[in-house]
């Protein structure tokens, strides 16, 4: 029996997953999901009619871990149809998916027969690319509507989710590359989904 791959790519906002994501699938010649498009940034946040000021809002008032927490909770209802399309016999029978909502422990609890699961976890630890990264495109390609001020919380955020992704890839033995050369990551990313 033909066993399906389906290779899961977790890790902080600006690591770089759908960079990767999207050099690999060229590479193999497999389809690649996200699990959070770049135009429903708004919708990311629990308020039912997002706006952006709405986001600046809600990241002025929240502390970096509460935001990771927050983070954390909505990629649980992501996770229900990214585990329903692991889970099923879908189309395609090896594919990539990557986002944020790619948790350790979610990962973990996948029980699937006749697929094998590859995962890694992106993060990136340089303060002042990512820093960068933020302060010129923002999280989700839109660095010129919000305020320096939420740009920095931005960062603290996603030093926060770096550490919480590795400490959680550590507990349930889950690679984590941290990012550098870009050319470097991706060909030991691809070594561990070999």
């Amino acid at each position: 029996m033909i066993m399906n791959k389906i290779i899961l790519i977790g890790g902080s906002p600006t690591a770089g997953k759908s960079y990767v994501a999207r050099k690999i699938a060229e590479s193999l010649k497999l389809p690649w999901i996200s699990t959070v498009r770049e135009k429903d940034f708004p919708n990311l946040f629990t308020h039912s009619e997002a706006t952006p000021e709405m986001a600046v809002e809600f990241l002025s008032k929240k502390s970096a871990k509460e935001i990771v927490k927050h983070q954390n909770d909505e990629s649980l209802d992501v996770w229900k149809g990214v585990k329903a399309l692991i889970e099923t016999d879908y189309v395609w029978g090896n594919f990539i998916i990557e986002g944020v909502a790619v948790l350790p422990h979610l990962v973990k609890k996948l029980s699937v027969e006749n697929k094998e699961i590859k995962v890694v976890f992106l993060v990136d630890d340089d303060i002042k690319r990512v820093r960068k990264t933020i302060f010129t495109r923002g999280l989700w390609d839109d660095a010129d509507k919000y305020p320096d001020d939420v740009k920095e919380k931005e960062v603290e955020w996603v030093i926060e989710f770096n550490n919480y992704i590795i400490k959680e890839s550590k507990k349930y033995g889950f690679p984590v590359v941290k990012i550098g050369d870009r050319k470097k990551y991706t060909g030991k990313i691809k070594e561990l989904i070999q």
